[in-house]
């Protein structure tokens, strides 16, 4: 699972590569410099690092990624929830909704996701 920790510089690098692929090493170049500030270099060198880490493949000048954005949110989630709430869902939910509130789309939305995931309901 700790392939797909990404930090925050990679993440947005990723988002552009998610939100476009496939995509040519120089439309990547442009986006990166449009959106991070960044010099071809500094994409070159992110993209080498996340293609020998297997996160994207860049074949032919064309990238894609390997690992999808979902993958990434689903460890992060799991990380934030094991480390601040001793992995208890119950409590991150609470604290996530400590002075919020849900409209009734959003309530039932929840009520469904957590219907649909309940034990012995797979």
């Amino acid at each position: 699972m700790e392939q797909y920790k990404l930090f925050d510089a990679e993440f947005k690098f990723m988002c552009i590569v998610w939100d476009e692929e496939p995509l040519t090493t120089r439309r990547l170049i442009e986006l990166c410099q449009e959106k991070l500030g960044w010099k071809r270099t500094t994409t070159y060198t992110v993209l080498r690092k996340l293609s020998d880490r297997g996160i994207l493949k860049n074949e032919n000048f064309i990238v894609s990624s390997i690992i999808k954005r979902e993958q990434v949110q689903k460890y992060e989630s799991e990380v934030i929830v094991e480390k601040s709430f001793g992995g208890s869902l119950p409590k991150f939910i609470a604290a996530f909704l400590n002075d919020k509130t849900l409209s009734d789309d959003e309530a039932e939305e929840m009520k469904r996701l957590i219907d649909l995931h309940k034990e012995g309901q797979k």
